[in-house]
Order: C-alpha cells, then sequence, then structure tokens
C-alpha cells in the first residue's frame, strides 16, 4: 500500500473514530489487515471479515476471518459498532439487500453501523493516480457503479435511524452513521 492509499484509509479511520468508544465489540467488514483495531486502542474484541484476507488470525480481543459477511461469522453474538470503510460500493447490487438485513440483525440495539463510501467522480481520480502510480487503486475493478446517495435508502425500515451524513475529503468521501433502534 502506498503513502497516498494509508493517507485516504487514516482519514476514513479518523472518521469512524467517534463511534467507538473504549471496549467496544467491532465487526469490521472488509477488514484488509485489521489496521482499524491497531489505529484506536481500547477496543474491547475486534472481528474483521474479509474474503481477501491471506492469512486468519485468532488471538484473545483480534480476530482476522476469510470470508464474506455474514457467511463468515463463527457466531451470532451482536456487535455494539459495525463497520464498512469504502466497502458497500463493492458489493453487487442485488447483494446489498441482504447485507444491510444482515448488518442489522448483527447490532445490538443502540448500536452504531458506519459506513463510508467514495462519491462517484472518486473512481476517475482513482483511475488516474494508479495511473500515475500515486496509489495502488485495491480492487477499483470491483466498483459497481454505486452511488451514496443510495446509501439511507438501503438501510431504511430495518430499525436503523440514520444520526449523520456528512462529506469529507472535499466531498470526495460520504460517512454515513446509523443507529439501531433501542425498541422496535
Amino acid at each position: 500500500m502506498k503513502a497516498l492509499d494509508r493517507f485516504i484509509q487514516n482519514r476514513r479511520i479518523a472518521k469512524v473514530r467517534p463511534y467507538l468508544p473504549p471496549g467496544s465489540r467491532v465487526l469490521d467488514i472488509g477488514c484488509a489487515d485489521g489496521v482499524l483495531f491497531r489505529r484506536i486502542p481500547g477496543l474491547g474484541e475486534y472481528v474483521g471479515l474479509d474474503s481477501a484476507l491471506m492469512e486468519p488470525v485468532d488471538r484473545p480481543r483480534f480476530r482476522l476471518i476469510r470470508g464474506p459477511f455474514p457467511d463468515a461469522l463463527p457466531n451470532h453474538e451482536p456487535f455494539d459498532a459495525i463497520i464498512l470503510l469504502a466497502v458497500i460500493e463493492h458489493i453487487p447490487p442485488d447483494q446489498l439487500d441482504r447485507l444491510a438485513r444482515a448488518c442489522a440483525a448483527h447490532l445490538k440495539p443502540g448500536g452504531h453501523l458506519v459506513i463510508t463510501v467514495p462519491s462517484a467522480l472518486v473512481d476517475r481520480i482513482l483511475d488516474l493516480l494508479r495511473f500515475l502510480r500515486l496509489i495502488d487503486g485495491i480492487a477499483l475493478e470491483e466498483h459497481h457503479g454505486f452511488s451514496a446517495s443510495q446509501t439511507p435508502a438501503i438501510f431504511a425500515g430495518l430499525n436503523l435511524d440514520l444520526m449523520k451524513h456528512q462529506r469529507f475529503q472535499l466531498g470526495l468521501n460520504n460517512l454515513f452513521v446509523f443507529r439501531r433502534r433501542v425498541s422496535p
């Protein structure tokens, strides 16, 4: 991963940090190498899922599991927070409803679902940056033309309330924070 890739990744992690209080049980979908756990100290238990994970890890409070969500989850204990950093645009459109329902089902009442989604213009910018070899452009070919504006509708009707939508990185990235209702 190049320096610019890390910079972009760190900006996303900074946006997530306020929703992960110490002791939180966190599910990180599309976790890469589990960098979120290393960058946010004090998490209670971290479970990272990634279909492209090279090597699983199973340590106290830190697990990296190879496989898709929700199929690869070993148990059904709910999480305080579920994180999807630049993941949803990689999900085929016909699987988004299943993703949303699984997120709602695996989130504790009062828990947060935190999502970052790049704006549509980002793909063209990333193509140029990859051409110039300034970024690695991990899995750009997997983007499905997802529009960030679709995000609230995908998670509607699932006992999740949209608490925040914010653009960041000059409007090129979007933060969505949902909270699971305490009672339906």
